[in-house]
């Protein structure tokens, strides 16, 4: 890395982190690696599954579900482009692992960054790359850290496959009390494992008294380690420089604490989440994809018996609005909201009762529903950031409509098929009540009265008024073209 960009790259991380606060609880989130086995130019912890980055999906699960935490997120390879996603947030610093040393090496980098400010408390360490990682995960963990009395605690993973030896995590070796609160000796690396001889069990000392495992009764160990785990801070402080880079790789490894805590006296422990796709990470683009598709049916399950989903295997709904939804069911009131198939309801849409999504719509975008609205098939419905598309009560649009940016349609409105509705910051579009609007008509910029039909138009930054004619009926437009621009450019072929 160039000496221009890690400069850049320090000057971006100070302009983006911010002062912590007084809560004694920090979350380490390392996002520095770009993952090669992915093979994207993308870094592995921008990828998204449904439609949010793991870095910040892990980000997220910390701070929902430990009220008030810190963070630091430790970035290395893409660094402007993870610091650009997250952006400067409150309570969250970044710091800059410019040579990629081991996961150990992450975690010194980040407590360097925080000793002024931060003196005791729990430390929690999470790869970046756990994407299902949600908050009550998070909240359980940390309650099992505090009630076990732990000094470290990992959070691991349990596999119920056929063949525990297909999966090539590192395993979790307790010791053997079988009083229930085994602790935690050491994790081995699935080909450290591979490597022992067959007919010589593997032996350990743990506090003056040593444990014997065979090979096979270590290879079938089904607890696995996530690469998430809680410290106490100073004990953490206290030996995290001690770690060695005597390894195949000269990395620092942050699973060799586990040992040197062990050494000094301090108590390891290790629990697992209530549910187990919370400790998935990817390599590849298969695995990122399998956790999509949990994410998903994750979302599927929360709201299948709230609203109706035509397709539960081919449908979008944002976590935000997922969020909203559940609020509102709270309420006790039906929410008689239908979404066809296909459908694409992204971050910012607010939904209302009575709402019905049609195959293949698009809404996305500060786009906020009044009650009792129609949305036909292939709809696009959006905004740019800052603007706000309003659709009244008791609103159709039909299929194929296109309606974006700064615009009121006003209740009882009906925008037939094939209409292109626009709206800019310098020039909103306002719909008035029970107005019409079909055929192919585009309307720009433009303020139609209540009442009003127009078809087969094309308004620019006009006013239409609603006149009556002699029998008392509002008159139309109809078959309204403007002059052409640069119409002495063309010429007959």
């Amino acid at each position: 890395m160039s000496e221009n960009i890690s400069s850049e790259i320090y000057t971006k991380a100070k302009e983006h982190s911010t002062k912590f606060n007084s809560v004694n609880e920090v979350a380490i989130i390392l996002a520095a690696g770009h993952g090669k086995r992915i093979k994207s130019q993308t870094s592995k912890m921008l990828h998204k599954i449904w439609e949010i980055t793991t870095v910040e999906r892990v980000y997220n699960a910390c701070k929902h579900g430990i009220e008030n935490i810190n963070s630091v997120i430790v970035v290395g390879i893409k660094a402007l482009d993870v610091m650009e996603v997250i952006g400067k947030r409150e309570s969250n610093k970044f710091a800059f692992q410019e040579q990629q040393n081991g996961t150990g090496h992450a975690v010194q980098v980040a407590l360097k960054q925080i000793e002024k400010e931060f003196k005791d408390g729990t430390v929690y360490v999470l790869p970046g790359d756990m994407g299902l990682l949600d908050d009550e995960s998070m909240k359980k963990f940390r309650n099992d850290f505090i009630s076990s009395k732990k000094d470290m605690m990992v959070l691991t993973g349990i596999y119920d496959g056929k063949d525990a030896m297909l999966n090539s995590y590192g395993r979790i070796v307790r010791t053997k009390e079988g009083n229930g609160d085994e602790n935690v000796i050491r994790i081995m690396e699935f080909k450290d494992i591979l490597a022992l001889p067959n007919d010589k069990p593997y032996e350990l000392t743990y506090r003056n008294k040593k444990y014997s495992y065979t090979k096979d009764e270590l290879l079938n160990t089904n607890e696995f380690n996530s690469g998430v785990y809680a410290f106490d801070y100073k004990k953490l402080v206290e030996l995290i420089n001690n770690i060695s880079s005597n390894n195949a790789q000269n990395e620092i490894y942050i699973t060799d604490l586990i040992e040197l805590f062990n050494q000094k006296g301090y108590s390891v422990g290790a629990v697992s989440p209530k549910e187990k796709f919370v400790v998935m990470g990817f390599n590849d683009k298969s695995v990122l994809k399998e956790m999509h598709e949990i994410a998903r049916r994750n979302v599927y399950e929360k709201l299948k018996n709230i609203i109706q989903i035509d397709d539960p295997d081919d449908f979008f709904i944002h976590d935000s609005v997922v969020s909203d939804l559940l609020e509102m069911d709270k309420k006790g009131i039906p929410l008689d909201i239908q979404i066809g198939k296909g459908a694409y309801i992204g971050d910012g849409v607010k939904l209302n009762y009575n709402v019905e999504i049609g195959r293949a719509a698009y809404i996305k975008g500060n786009v906020v529903f009044g009650k009792n609205i129609k949305i036909w098939r292939i709809v696009h419905l959006s905004t740019f950031p800052n603007q706000t598309l309003t659709i009244e009560d008791n609103v159709k649009v039909l299929w194929g409509d296109i309606i974006k940016g700064n615009i009121v349609i006003g209740e009882n409105s009906i925008i037939e098929s094939s209409v292109n509705l626009t709206g800019s910051d310098e020039f909103p579009l306002r719909i008035g009540k029970n107005v019409l609007i079909k055929g192919t008509s585009y309307l720009f910029g433009s303020v139609v009265e209540d009442e009003v039909t127009i078809e087969h138009s094309v308004l620019i930054k006009k006013k239409v008024k609603a006149e009556k004619d002699k029998n008392g009926n509002v008159k139309q437009v109809r078959f309204f073209i403007p002059d052409t621009e640069g119409k002495e450019l063309l010429n007959d072929i």
